[in-house]
């Protein structure tokens, strides 16, 4: 079974940590660009030399970055499309090099995305303000259980990583801080609509059931105060990338043929036969079926993103 992007982003097997001049003959998925100055950071327009290099573990914590840092920033996201599975990723010296000059790093933290860290140690920086997402939203694993560290599903996670953002961009270019302040709360102030639509979910919908193939949407979905009906050694076992016992598997399909689920919340980047089956199963019933990923569909920003999921839904939910 394809092992699930949502465990620990790890290193391919041929990743080259030697000097950057040795080519590792692998694809790096890096990405860098610099975005035109929006109306809320036109009052700090920089010089080109004023940009800040920025690197994020993924596009979506690369594209607040760019929010945040709208005309004073270049961003590199390591990971940059739902099709590349992180586990068999092989980070080229593109990577490398990104990291070696970073004056921002974003990473997810809590065990997700731990080959930052190593990265930037082979890079030699060590003066790279290093943003941990985990700990800026200060979730813990509770008592007996896993840390759920899918935060940028958590809304006011987000919004706190939005002010540490602008305040490692303000340290590394005090001349746009009063623009990096304002875009973040902008960009916070765009946040609220979503979270009013959870509160609206939880209003029409609170206490109903819904199941989930791994925990990426969990706090999408304990915030709009529904119940995850899926059997925990299920979605574990998924999130692990390990086989699904068979009774678990038929304890999970119940929840379908016997219409004690309002929705299925289906993480796209995770493709196997027990998922499918399940998938197939909701399907069957008449169950609608919420298509999920860890990073930014194509075309998509954040805030376009989270609205068209929480819609989603919204509108299976009401289906």
């Amino acid at each position: 079974m394809p092992m699930s992007p949502s465990r620990p982003l790890a290193l391919g097997a041929g990743l080259c940590l030697a000097a950057l001049a040795a080519g590792c003959g692998t694809t790096s998925g890096a990405s860098s660009q610099t975005v035109p100055s929006s109306a809320s950071a036109s009052a700090s327009s920089p010089s080109p030399s004023a940009h800040v290099p920025v690197v994020a573990s993924t596009n979506v914590y690369g594209d607040i970055a760019r929010r945040i840092g709208a005309g004073r920033v270049d961003v590199t996201s390591i990971i940059e499309s739902p099709d590349q599975d992180p586990h068999s990723y092989e980070a080229g010296t593109q990577n490398q090099l990104a990291l070696s000059k970073a004056k921002v790093v974003i990473e997810n933290g809590g065990g997700y995305d731990d080959f930052v860290d190593r990265m930037l140690r082979s890079a030699g920086n060590d003066s790279a303000r290093v943003i941990n997402a985990v700990k800026v939203s200060g979730k813990t694993a509770p008592p007996g259980g896993e840390l759920n560290e899918h935060v940028w599903y958590d809304f006011p996670s987000v919004a706190g990583l939005a002010d540490e953002i602008a305040g490692a961009l303000a340290a590394a270019d005090p001349a746009g801080a009063s623009g990096y302040t304002a875009n973040a709360a902008a960009f916070k102030a765009k946040l609220q609509p979503l979270t009013a639509k959870e509160a609206g979910i939880k209003a029409a919908h609170g206490g109903e059931a819904v199941a989930i193939t791994e925990p990426v949407p969990l706090y999408l979905i304990e915030a709009s105060g529904l119940r995850n009906a899926t059997p925990p050694d299920f979605s574990e076992a998924v999130e692990e990338g390990d086989d699904v016992s068979p009774r678990t598997l038929q304890e999970t399909l119940a929840l379908f043929t016997g219409k004690k689920v309002k929705a299925l919340v289906y993480n796209e980047q995770t493709s196997g036969p027990q998922t499918e089956k399940v998938k197939k199963a909701a399907e069957a019933a008449g169950v609608p079926v919420v298509p999920v990923t860890e990073t930014l569909p194509q075309g998509k920003d954040y805030l376009g993103w989270m609205t068209a999921n929480v819609d989603a839904l919204a509108g299976a939910l009401g289906a």
